[in-house]
């Protein structure tokens, strides 16, 4: 064992649910990662992934201003470093789906169905961030449509809900 000890996953979480907001902070602490915020908008979620480092947001799709796709749509413009999207609502349509993955969305869940997979996913990107860069890829490069390159691919493309 080399006593390097991974390092804790930075998550900006973009809710406008209170209630939700007070379940999904336990449940970011309870995974072992840190929250380094949480916002209600679009406009708050892109300032705060320009003004600090971010490792992974947590998003809805519908807020109280603007929506999850308009915060996609600046992490995909770039000038906010890596971040890993991943998609948590109640829309669980398929159209929202192929947008948020065409956006970039790695994970797209369900608050109902898949809210208790977020620790376990929350562990696999955080490990994804302790490898080596060459390890580390993106949702397109691992699910190309028809050829899923890798398990994990695989498993991207079943939680983006894509049908290739």
């Amino acid at each position: 064992m080399t006593g390097i000890r991974p390092r804790t996953l930075s998550v900006l979480l973009v809710e406008d649910s209170r209630l939700l907001t007070e379940r999904l902070r336990e449940t970011i602490a309870a995974a072992g990662a840190q929250l380094a915020g949480s916002v209600d908008t679009e406009a708050a979620a892109v300032a705060s992934l320009k003004h600090r480092p971010i490792d992974v947001v947590l998003l809805d799709l519908h807020l109280r201003g603007g929506t999850g796709f308009g915060v996609l749509r600046s992490i995909n413009d770039g000038g906010v470093g890596k971040v890993v999207p991943i998609v948590l609502t109640n829309h669980d349509l398929g159209e929202y789906r192929r947008a948020a993955a065409a956006l970039g969305a790695r994970y797209f869940l369900d608050k109902l169905r898949d809210f208790e997979r977020l620790p376990e996913i929350l562990g696999q990107v955080g490990a994804e961030f302790d490898s080596t860069p060459s390890e580390q890829a993106t949702l397109s490069e691992e699910a190309k449509p028809g050829e899923p390159s890798n398990a994990r691919g695989s498993e991207l493309t079943r939680a983006a809900g894509l049908s290739c």
